[in-house]
């Protein structure tokens, strides 16, 4: 099985949302910084450190990367970009197939 590394591209607020819906102050996740990375030896755990819902949420893709599937959409083989679902913050990935 390959491995496959995680990027963190963008971390993002939707101040709108965040204005009109929610009763807190929120701000961009404090579990990533922008550039950070993460390889990912097994896609049944989380790296350390990784936030468990958008582990959750980016499981489906790191599979198909890791067992050697590709996106059609994507520019690159074993490359994807994916994001979690947090529609107040959310934070946008790029998973790549390492050999």
């Amino acid at each position: 099985m390959n491995k496959c590394r995680i990027t963190v591209l963008k971390r993002t607020v939707n101040q709108d949302i965040v204005d009109e819906y929610l009763n807190e102050d929120v701000r961009s996740s404090e579990n990533f910084q922008d550039g950070q990375e993460f390889l990912v030896e097994s896609p049944f755990a989380p790296p350390a450190g990784f936030c468990a819902w958008a582990w959750a949420d980016m499981r489906k893709d790191i599979f198909t990367v890791v067992l050697g599937g590709d996106f059609p959409w994507a520019k690159q083989p074993g490359v994807t970009i994916t994001c979690c679902t947090d529609g107040s913050r959310p934070v946008i990935f790029k998973i790549e197939r390492v050999d």
